[in-house]
């Protein structure tokens, strides 16, 4: 939930870029004026902080290129004019347009792994994260799987970190736009794993017959009409074809539900996030033994299927 602003007049943002960079030495100084403005100006975080403190963390960190475990005595560091003027710069984007921080920063973390963002993909947010670090051992303790599918795939996140932990599986990334398709390729040609993992246009499964999956996973397009419309503003800055799935957030949902039991082996598992859509799904088919997973880190609204569920619901679904 944002937090409440107070009144613009207690903001230093009236100040100057000079008088500010003048203002703040160390990086200390830099990280306590963010986090205050950030309070002031009533934010939302969601784009992998939720508050005000974690976010000026991360824009600070992140304009510095330091990493997230650096040392903490690194905060007494005084900083050059410029590298004061680089974080001054971005608080100011980051308040007057809403922008998430990932996309000013052009990168967003994922499964403790970098990747490439900006507005042609969705900032990378899924807990699903955590079944990728786990290897799927849930549901695959003995071999990894040897074909992996991330559809809807956005920028290859989901796909490339499966690739990244499980480095003998070969891994398709599907997505219906070519421009979040140009940046999964970036993410593929950053991480050097263009011998085990391609990037395929597909609407769904369209681009993909005759392929067969161990594992097909997905972080699908489900918001539904009502959230779509009342979503804070950083949310808009993200492509609306990712967001967006219908009245009830499942239009996309269906139809990996009908088709995929085609492109799974025998053996095979379905994981999907639906999000907060999950009631509109149990709803839709009540009859259906969807496995919702828990995580340690958060999250909710991600269900696990197998190939024999699939064809023992597949009347449901048609």
């Amino acid at each position: 939930m944002a937090e409440s602003p107070a009144s613009p007049s207690s903001s230093s943002l009236a100040l100057t870029d000079d008088a500010l960079v003048e203002g703040l030495v160390t990086l200390r100084d830099c990280l306590r004026w963010t986090a205050s403005e950030f309070h002031l100006a009533g934010l939302h975080y969601g784009h992998g902080t939720d508050s005000a403190w974690d976010e000026a963390v991360a824009l600070t960190l992140g304009a510095l290129h330091l990493p997230w475990d650096v040392d903490p005595g690194v905060q007494d560091a005084r900083l050059l004019p410029m590298e004061r003027a680089r974080i001054v710069g971005l608080v100011r984007e980051r308040i007057a347009t809403r922008r998430p921080l990932p996309y000013l920063l052009g990168e967003a973390f994922f499964a403790g792994v970098p990747f490439r963002v900006d507005e042609r993909v969705l900032i990378p947010r899924s807990p699903i994260a955590e079944l990728i670090e786990h290897g799927f051992g849930a549901w695959f303790p003995v071999e990894p799987p040897a074909r992996v599918l991330d559809l809807c795939t956005g920028s290859g996140c989901i796909g490339i970190a499966t690739a990244l932990h499980l480095p003998t599986c070969q891994v398709d990334l599907a997505d219906i736009s070519p421009e979040a398709l140009e940046v999964a390729r970036i993410n593929i040609t950053r991480h050097d794993v263009g011998d085990r993992v391609r990037a395929v246009e597909s609407d769904v499964f369209d681009g993909l017959a005759g392929r067969r999956y161990d594992l097909i996973v997905s972080n699908p397009p489900y918001v539904d009409a009502r959230d779509l419309t009342t979503m804070p503003a950083e949310f808009r800055h993200e492509p609306g074809l990712a967001l967006g799935a219908g009245r009830d957030g499942l239009d996309i949902v269906r139809r990996i539900l009908r088709e995929a039991r085609a492109h799974l082996s025998d053996d095979g598992v379905l994981i999907v996030e639906v999000g907060n859509s999950d009631h509109h799904l149990e709803a839709a088919f009540p009859e259906v033994p969807f496995l919702w997973l828990e995580f340690e880190r958060g999250g909710q609204g991600v269900f696990a299927l197998t190939a024999a569920e699939l064809d023992a619901h597949a009347a449901s679904f048609s």
